[in-house]
């Protein structure tokens, strides 16, 4: 197994940005080249300890979703071979872990569905009675499945800071204000590109979650990233159903009313929360067994969605 790769070095082409996992170069005029490294972050820290084959796992997960879903939304893809595009001594750093996509301009939200009741949104349920001012039945417990997904868009935060959740008329909103120039004389406008991804992302989850439902895991809710090309079309962009943008669970070890475990950091956020640690940078060294068992979790969350091995 080759190591970790914590930050990609590729010199033979322009870095643009680096996430908090993903590494951005520009190919060209049309195209990037995302490189996902296997780096981890918690409560917005990324951390010291790169994850093993953390990279890998995600860019064949999110891989298999585009695959599947395609019918249903354009994605990003291009199909063009990452190892291609760099130079001979930099292909080991995007072998298996990088994708060539093509330039689009990304909604400045997240687009976030949920199917149960969990996390912040359960902090909201019972607060308000309500997830980010979507009414829900009274008397739901911890971890309940919703009578119906439900669309909870989020502001894009930088890299320490975090998402916000907002309203759908604020996410058409920012859509507008972002597109405004971009799709002037096109006959669209952001409020509409903004429905269009509500539209895309309530089908994407509900047929990826009946999938994964019968391969052993609930997909209790997952984020989604979109972008358009200059004519206004409408991209799945960035991952898509992967442990790091969605919350994992076994099918059999749920039980509602208790927090399931999950197919994803969550044993490493379990971990910090037993150390006196104030959650911002930097984070702290991780150990080897908490990195060992954290991989794990990634590749089974692989091999049971695929039936495949990495």
């Amino acid at each position: 197994m080759s190591a970790p790769l914590f930050n990609s070095a590729i010199s033979s082409l322009p870095l643009l940005s680096r996430g908090k996992v993903r590494d951005i170069y520009a190919v060209d005029a049309d195209r990037l080249l995302i490189v996902t490294t296997d780096r981890l972050s918690a409560f917005d820290v990324i951390l010291p300890d790169p994850i093993p084959k953390k990279g890998a796992v995600l860019t064949a997960v999110a891989d298999f979703w585009f695959a599947r879903l395609g019918h249903i939304v354009p994605n990003q893809l291009t199909g063009v071979d990452p190892e291609s595009v760099v130079a001979a001594g930099e292909r080991d750093q995007v072998r298996g872990r990088a994708v060539v996509v093509k330039r689009l301009q990304p909604l400045p939200i997240e687009a976030v569905v949920r199917g149960y009741v969990i996390g912040s949104g359960w902090k909201d349920y019972q607060a308000t009675g309500a997830i980010c001012g979507i009414a829900l039945p009274a008397g739901l417990k911890l971890a309940a499945k919703l009578p119906s997904p439900i669309f909870t868009p989020a502001t894009k935060a930088d890299v320490g800071d975090h998402d916000e959740n907002i309203s759908f008329a604020k996410a058409q909103a920012n859509c507008s204000a972002a597109f405004s120039a971009r799709l002037a004389g096109s006959g669209k406008n952001g409020a509409e590109i903004c429905a269009q991804a509500r539209t895309a992302a309530l089908a994407l989850y509900e047929e990826a979650a009946n999938y994964a439902r019968g391969r052993g895991i609930i997909i209790a809710d997952t984020k989604f990233e979109f972008g358009i090309d200059a004519a206004g079309t409408l991209h799945l962009i960035d991952e898509a159903l992967t442990p790091d943008s969605s919350r994992f669970w076994p099918a059999d070890q749920y039980q509602e009313g208790s927090n399931p475990p999950s197919y994803d950091k969550q044993f490493v956020r379990d971990y910090l929360e037993t150390l006196d640690w104030n959650k911002k940078a930097p984070g702290p060294r991780l150990p080897a067994e908490v990195v060992a068992r954290t991989s794990a979790k990634y590749l089974e969350a692989y091999e049971r969605l695929t039936g495949k091995t990495l």
